[in-house]
């Protein structure tokens, strides 16, 4: 388990320092996991929770207004993309000041909010990547997984110039200036990886921290071995093609 040097407390108003804290979780089909992820970050005073149901067929959206989530039910399907999206939309028209996005799987464990917002609210960066190997917490990764993590790393800290080890992570924490970019500026299907790239080539600042996470609680990831083959070379071909863009604009 990761040691919690930051003496991270639930009384967080000296960290929040009155600022407008969003917690995005976007969710296809996961009633089962929500109750309790909505729950342990409601126990956060301040920080707000909003669901993006991505067109569910259970009872994703109930669940989550009984939680005590705001909620928005898109008509259909977008993916990822598309959810996180809306949040950040949602984020800047209510005039958030932080966004975190946060799994709807039961992974990520809410008391490192605090920690990711932090250094978002110090100015010390525009987004936080809360990271499962800057440090020792026992999360287990399988092989193929690890490899296509691996790749993404790789490519991802040659370009950024910075070392990022855990590119794939959708815990992050933004500042509203990433909000508003993101309303126009926010890659389609698999984004976390390609967001670290388009974010850094526009000027922003990026800061990765340890977390602990967890597996998934209940249900299935929707991303097995050939999926994430697939996802591996689209991400790649995505991150190169918008690299080509950039260098012909600058030419």
């Amino acid at each position: 388990m990761l040691k919690d040097t930051d003496s991270i407390l639930k009384d967080n108003s000296v960290i929040l320092k009155d600022k407008r804290v969003l917690v995005i979780i976007p969710a296809f089909n996961e009633e089962r996991n929500l109750p309790g992820i909505i729950g342990r970050v409601r126990e956060f005073a301040g920080i707000d929770v909003i669901v993006i149901n991505d067109g569910s067929e259970d009872a994703t959206s109930a669940v989550a207004r009984a939680a005590g989530a705001k909620v928005i039910d898109l008509p259909f399907n977008l993916g990822i993309g598309g959810a996180v999206q809306t949040g950040y939309l949602f984020a800047h028209k209510n005039d958030y000041d932080v966004a975190i996005q946060v799994d709807a799987d039961g992974q990520h464990n809410p008391e490192d909010l605090l920690r990711i917002i932090g250094p978002v609210i110090s100015g010390e960066a525009d987004m936080v990547l809360g990271s499962r190997y800057v440090a020792k917490t026992g999360y287990k990764t399988p092989f193929a997984r690890k490899i296509g993590m691996l790749v993404f790393s790789t490519v991802v800290s040659l370009i950024n110039k910075q070392p990022l080890k855990d590119t794939t992570s959708g815990y992050r924490a933004v500042s509203k200036r990433v909000i508003r970019f993101f309303v126009d500026n926010y890659p389609t299907d698999y984004p976390e990886v390609e967001a670290l790239v388009l974010l850094k080539k526009s000027g922003f600042s990026i800061k990765e921290v340890p977390v602990t996470m967890a597996p998934r609680e209940y249900g299935k990831s929707s991303i097995t071995p050939i999926k994430s083959i697939y996802y591996m070379i689209k991400v790649l071909l995505a991150i190169f093609m918008n690299l080509l863009r950039a260098h012909k604009k600058e030419a």
